[in-house]
């Protein structure tokens, strides 16, 4: 048969180059006795030879066996029973399997709790702050607080206020006193001072010692940490000014990131379980107290604000933790291992082993991860064998035989799938009388990147006016060797 050639177009090119020689050197001397002077179309073992070629290029094919033109092995044979077009799945030389590294794992039922998994980070409890305030006029002629997040106790200082519009009243207060007035007018002095804001443990020492007082001290109204400190040593203050916020440390908010897929699975009300990341021995519990409205747009994640016990004031605000969210209940899963998962943006596959020996990839649908296993929602079984390293080898092998693209579009429409014309622009880097080498740009729709690769021509006459280092624009199909041009057109007179 003709040659034709064709790199391969797969992202795990070098991985798969570097893994290929080593077992090309290992399987060398084997196949040099299986393939030696044997042209295609002869048998062996009983099995019909359709060509030679190499599994690091696997779309260079040979008329006769030999030694790699490109690695140091021998070419191996690919006999008809393996051929992409009369069978399904692909076929992969064991010992080659075994050489790269291709494990197998079992699909498997597991019970698994309802609940999920999160990263939230700890913040102050701001329904439980306190501020610390001025009811009067007067100048702070002490601070106690030096600056914000500060540890307080409850009833420790805060600041001292001198207030003098205070000594009037009170003088006031002490000549009615001293002048023998009755109840009635030394009452009406007192709910004067009430209503000028001192405080009745001033007048009651006002009483008892005839002195009046002018300074007054605010305390801290509960335990916890300064957040807020807005006033310095000699400031004035005015009624209702914010001096000092004062939050408390038990307990304390805990702001989790739930992924958007998990966020019709979270209530308020559900239980949670958190542990520090530096100490997985500690665990803290506590509630979802609600839901925060809206989706962050750059981490597409909802936040649920969890209130969790602080009792022995282990934690501080910005600490990092896990959470375990509800888990109470389980349910049957079917899982794989996550490895065994290939995500290609717009599905996800599993390569299974099939009875007879043969990989095919399925499509699944696959639900949340738990620890390195995925769930499988459809598109498996209990019991059954699937790859779980060398994927890259396996999906390789299976485009080039059209495998995957009939996955897209269903055993109907494989050919029209296989006709299908795509374009790009690239720069001519080789030309030959089998094939045109591009350094060409991205080709969305088959999802490859920028590379350099080469395409075979339709008949070796076929665009003779294409040019070494020429900039052009190309269309190909794919076809049962590769891809093949269709049209070669200088970018100037592309339409």
């Amino acid at each position: 048969m003709n040659k034709k050639h064709m790199a391969l177009a797969v992202l795990a090119a070098v991985a798969l180059l570097a893994l290929g020689y080593m077992a090309g050197t290992h399987r060398a001397d084997a196949t040099t006795t299986t393939t030696t002077a044997l042209p295609s179309g002869e048998k062996v073992d009983g099995r019909k030879v359709l060509y030679w070629h190499d599994p690091m290029k696997p779309n260079q094919h040979f008329d006769k066996p030999g030694k790699s033109p490109f690695m140091d092995m021998q070419l191996e044979p690919v006999f008809a029973d393996e051929s992409g077009s009369g069978s399904t799945g692909i076929k992969i030389d064991p010992g080659l399997q075994q050489n790269l590294g291709v494990r197998y794992a079992t699909t498997r039922r597991v019970d698994v709790a309802t609940g999920f998994e999160a990263v939230g980070t700890t913040q102050f409890d701001e329904s439980l702050a306190d501020v610390v305030q001025s009811r009067v006029t007067g100048y702070i002629d002490r601070l106690y607080a030096n600056a914000p997040m500060q540890r307080v106790a409850k009833g420790a200082p805060i600041a001292s206020l001198f207030v003098p519009d205070w000594l009037a009243p009170q003088e006031e207060y002490l000549a009615l006193k001293r002048s023998g007035m009755d109840d009635t007018m030394l009452a009406a002095s007192r709910e004067r001072m009430r209503a000028l804001s001192i405080p009745d443990s001033i007048v009651a020492n006002l009483d008892r010692t005839g002195k009046a007082q002018t300074h007054v001290t605010l305390s801290a109204p509960s335990t916890g940490v300064i957040t807020e400190l807005n006033v310095r040593d000699g400031a004035m203050v005015s009624p209702g000014q914010t001096l000092a916020k004062v939050a408390g440390l038990n307990p304390l908010w805990l702001v989790v990131e739930v992924p958007e897929a998990l966020a019709l699975q979270v209530k308020a009300g559900m239980s949670v379980d958190a542990v520090f990341a530096g100490d997985a021995t500690q665990h803290f519990t506590g509630h979802i107290r609600e839901i925060l409205p809206g989706i962050s747009t750059g981490s597409r994640t909802l936040q649920a604000r969890l209130s969790i016990d602080n009792k022995d004031l282990l934690l501080t605000p910005g600490m990092l933790m896990r959470a375990r969210i509800g888990g109470v209940a389980t349910a049957s899963r079917l899982i794989v291992p996550s490895e065994a998962v290939i995500t290609t943006g717009k599905r996800s596959i599993v390569i299974v082993k099939q009875d007879d020996g043969r990989l095919q990839p399925v499509t699944v649908t696959t639900g949340n991860d738990s620890g390195s296993d995925t769930e499988v929602l459809s598109g498996l079984s209990e019991g059954v064998q699937v790859v779980a390293s060398g994927q890259f080898l396996i999906d390789s092998e299976a485009s080039l035989k059209s495998v995957l693209p009939r996955l897209e579009s269903g055993p109907a429409s494989g050919a029209a799938a296989a006709a299908q014309t795509y374009e790009t622009t690239g720069k001519v880097e080789a030309v030959t009388s089998h094939d045109i080498t591009f350094s060409h740009q991205p080709v969305p729709a088959l999802g490859w990147g920028a590379m350099t690769m080469a395409f075979s021509k339709p008949s070796a006459d076929a665009f003779p006016d294409v040019k070494t280092g020429e900039t052009v624009h190309f269309a190909f199909k794919q076809s049962d060797d590769g891809y093949e041009l269709t049209k070669v057109e200088p970018v100037g007179a592309a339409k």
